[in-house]
């Protein structure tokens, strides 16, 4: 059973009682909002429109900085172990879980509380974005967007303002690492063996379901990149309903295999949060992300076909 530690400064709670306790319920309900837009659904969505669609060169780029700061964030949170501050302050209540289908008060399944994954997660996907596309607009998302996910969680419950502040910290360094690393190594095997080695440390001490779910996407990632750069070799399409229909298409696959590869193992096994369970999770989602990035492509082919024969186009 983990328990954590508890540490914060009083303004902190303070702050947040206050927030909860004047915000009012229809502001909270829309800020609350913004949480989504660091959450696993809309990174696989605008990862997906990315990589399958508009430009799969940008989308690896995106994806390995999102990849480090899923993985680098739950390896600093097992280091502190701080606790949520719904866990410790009567007056603070969450109002939106990482884990629906779980406890709220699991800290195996929650997470632990310092740094805020949303937070790292909204940097370095719309930051990393910002800086392979350049629009103006997307360089005002990029700060405005972090700005609200942050400021969320802190309403909602689920994290002191430190714990955003060093979210949005990891965030940057994640882009600045992996930047400076694919500078200096130019093969891209290495690169992904390198990046891979600083996050396998946390096998060896890392307690919560996070840490596993991240290293499963990375491997399953990296392996499935690899598949389609050698064999696959898909084109892009800047055409947004095929984009959007790509991405939709990888997230009905990432919804389904996440559900069929629980079916062989009892509910109270996977719940159990034992070293043996949390490595079929790893597993799990390096088979899914595997089966998105390396295998899903296949069928652009021959959907491609389908819309330009629909289009009365030349295949």
């Amino acid at each position: 059973m983990l328990t954590g530690n508890t540490f914060a400064f009083d303004w902190e709670v303070s702050l947040m009682e206050w927030l909860q306790t004047n915000l009012g319920d229809g502001f909270i309900s829309v800020i609350s909002f913004f949480s989504a837009f660091g959450e696993e659904l809309l990174l696989v969505l605008i990862l997906g429109v990315l990589f399958w669609g508009y430009d799969k060169k940008i989308g690896r780029t995106v994806g390995l900085n999102a990849l480090m700061g899923l993985v680098w964030s739950p390896m600093i949170k097992n280091v502190f172990l701080r606790r949520r501050p719904y866990f410790d302050h009567e007056g603070i209540k969450i109002l939106r879980v990482v884990d629906k289908s779980a406890d709220a008060n699991d800290i195996a399944a929650q997470g632990f509380s310092f740094p805020s994954g949303h937070s790292t997660n909204a940097v370095t996907v719309y930051a990393s974005i910002a800086g392979q596309i350049k629009k103006r607009w997307l360089a005002c998302l990029a700060v405005v967007l972090p700005l609200l996910v942050g400021f969320s969680r802190v309403v909602i419950g689920a994290h002191y303002p430190t714990d955003v502040l060093a979210g949005w910290a990891l965030g940057l360094l994640c882009i600045c690492v992996v930047s400076l690393l694919w500078k200096a190594i130019k093969n891209e095997l290495a690169l992904y063996g390198v990046l891979l080695l600083t996050a396998l440390p946390g096998l060896f001490y890392c307690k919560s379901a996070d840490y596993f779910t991240s290293l499963g996407l990375m491997l399953g990632f990296m392996t499935g990149d690899q598949l389609e750069q050698r064999k696959v070799r898909f084109e892009n399409t800047h055409n947004l309903l095929r984009c959007l229909l790509r991405a939709l298409g990888g997230a009905a696959i990432f919804f389904a295999l996440n559900t069929l590869l629980k079916l062989p193992f009892p509910k109270d096994f996977l719940d159990s949060a034992s070293f043996a369970a949390l490595m079929v999770r790893c597993l799990r989602y390096a088979v899914t992300a595997f089966a998105l990035f390396g295998v899903y492509p296949i069928a652009f082919k021959y959907t491609d076909r389908l819309w330009n024969h629909a289009r009365g186009e030349k295949a």
